[in-house]
């Protein structure tokens, strides 16, 4: 399979991703102290909701634009400042007010919580998605951008001089044995980079082999988070995804609980969600909506 975000950006995928992303910015940059960032699959940064490619899905007029509708009034802070940053990012091109033309992808977001001193590496593989992502931040001297296999860059980059980072590992699912590279990768990381904070997405197609992916971490001190929507979402098409984060910074599991649920309840589909802290980092009763 030949993945392409261009297609799914903005959809409810991107919704759980990108709002736990901006609250882990923000809650990580709250300390006076500098802040390494990698994205290891981090794609062109931004995409066009009006291009062919975003069209013919829809997927994003069944999240991100849906969400919007409803605007920020009574949104849970997480939900608010993601809704902000996008909007603040679809700003720069001049679109028509009341109107979202273009997403923010992982890099762009964290572009925008970046502080003077801290450090981003973004790493893509794929030859045309690092291009864009070049052209994305050409000029930025705060963003490095590599055409690289973000796997081999967790060995390479970590740990970090700063001592203190975020690692986003959000991979295509290209291949069979996805989960088994995928894991690999994040225990290297946490053998060079134990204290790293690490977020770490999938997508559930296969139920047995994402609930095997999260037991297999259940030694570290993780917050699991699912998003899933209803039994009658289209054959084919990605119904439910999950987003597994090591050591998260305090404050956090407790604005997922509330995001999560309000995201849920605006989506105006049978949409389910879980937030559930295994054993490891002191469980609280999981939440869904």
């Amino acid at each position: 399979m030949n993945y392409r975000h261009g297609y799914h950006a903005g959809n409810f995928a991107d919704l759980l991703k990108h709002t736990a992303l901006c609250e882990l910015l923000r809650l990580l940059t709250a300390k006076d102290k500098k802040l390494f960032v990698l994205d290891t699959h981090a794609g062109a940064g931004g995409y066009d909701l009006a291009a062919d490619r975003a069209r013919r899905t829809g997927e994003a007029e069944a999240g991100i634009a849906r969400l919007l509708a409803d605007g920020k009034a009574g949104a849970p802070g997480a939900v608010a400042r993601y809704l902000a940053a996008v909007q603040a990012y679809d700003r720069k091109f001049g679109a028509p007010s009341g109107s979202l033309r273009r997403y923010p992808g992982s890099p762009r977001l964290i572009r925008a919580a970046l502080r003077p001193g801290d450090r981003f590496i973004a790493c893509e593989r794929h030859p045309e998605e690092a291009l864009a992502l070049k052209r994305e931040f050409a000029g930025d001297r705060a963003v490095e951008v590599r055409q690289a296999d973000g796997y081999h860059a967790i060995k390479a980059l970590l740990p970090p001089v700063e001592r203190r980072g975020l690692v986003l590992i959000d991979p295509p699912f290209e291949a069979t044995d996805e989960f088994e590279t995928l894991l690999r990768a994040v225990r290297q990381g946490l053998r060079r980079f134990a204290t790293g904070c690490y977020a770490i997405w999938y997508p559930i197609k296969d139920e047995e082999g994402a609930a095997g992916f999260v037991d297999a971490l259940k030694d570290t001190k993780l917050l699991v988070m699912e998003l899933r929507l209803g039994l009658d979402t289209a054959p084919g098409k990605l119904a439910a995804c999950g987003l597994a984060v090591i050591n998260p910074p305090w404050r956090f599991e407790e604005a997922m609980r509330e995001a999560l649920p309000w995201i849920a309840s605006r989506l105006g589909l049978d949409v389910r969600t879980t937030v559930s802290a295994p054993p490891a980092s002191a469980p609280a009763p999981a939440s869904g909506a």
